[in-house]
């Protein structure tokens, strides 16, 4: 059983690769620091995606793949990277072929169902949040849609990743849903390794996206910041403002180091830590 898993998983890899190099967009990618973001807009990726792995760099994510090898070997395995974040697209404009457009995942993932509302075939669950909240996200959305895009909704455990049995519970609690699209918001890093780690005992699941707080934003529990702070690169502000004890660490802590990894990158003697 476990080989028939592994082989049906190099199947759905290759065919997800296949998907994107005939979209024209694999390999088209901007290198920043140790990964390479797709260049791509939001209205090429809602035409191309339809499989693979999805996830969304922002700069606390690039700080951690400086440390975390698992975290980038996740990022190694996903089909499709996307820039989550407008200082890193600011940034971009820097280097030769720059990105064309951020594309904040919580933003993508309400264009991504609208545009798929009338798509029997896209069939969404939601992992993660607090409990009750992934509920609520399923009710605002299917109402926004007018159909029952998402089918199934699960909000796990605090360290839930570090627990196997419950992983397989949750797979289990996936396979069964009947979804095709899973979207995992369960905090950055995360996230990303228990999808490279998990993605393979789903089969039956086309599209898997890590999306951070998405569920959140979507069942109203958190308020996203205006569209205007948004475009001038300013989310990281509002969400310290809002939650100044949880984020303070983050983002003046943790996350200033890397505008010297990239200031490396610019002169040229950036190293990726883990090649």
């Amino acid at each position: 059983m476990s080989l028939f898993l592994t082989n049906s998983y190099a199947v759905k890899m290759n065919k997800a690769r296949s998907h994107a190099e005939a979209a024209g967009h694999q390999g088209k990618a901007v290198t920043i620091l140790n990964i390479g973001i797709t260049r791509i807009t939001e209205a090429e990726l809602l035409r191309s995606l339809d499989r693979g792995m999805l996830i969304t760099p922002n700069v606390d994510h690039l700080v951690h793949l400086q440390k975390n090898r698992e975290f980038y070997q996740a990022y190694q395995s996903a089909e499709w990277v996307i820039c989550d974040s407008r200082i890193i697209y600011f940034l971009s404009k820097l280097l030769p072929e720059p990105i064309p457009e951020a594309i904040p995942g919580s933003s993508f993932f309400r264009s991504y169902y609208t545009w798929h509302r009338n798509d029997d075939g896209c069939r969404i669950f939601l992992l993660g949040a607090a409990e009750g909240v992934a509920s609520r996200a399923m009710e605002n959305i299917n109402k926004t849609v007018g159909r029952d895009i998402v089918i199934g909704t699960h909000s796990p455990s605090y360290g839930f990743e570090k627990n196997a049995a419950e992983c397989e519970e949750i797979v289990d609690i996936v396979n069964q849903s009947g979804a095709t699209v899973l979207v995992v918001g369960a905090g950055g890093v995360k996230q990303e390794i228990w999808l490279s780690r998990y993605r393979h005992k789903m089969p039956d699941v086309k599209l898997f996206m890590a999306l951070g707080a998405t569920i959140d934003f979507e069942a109203g529990n958190v308020k996203r910041a205006p569209l205007t702070v948004r475009k001038l690169g300013m989310e990281w502000l509002f969400r310290l403002m809002m939650e100044p004890k949880r984020m303070y660490k983050r983002y003046l802590v943790n996350d200033p180091v890397f505008f010297l990894h990239f200031a490396r990158q610019l002169s040229g003697i950036y190293r990726n830590p883990f090649t």
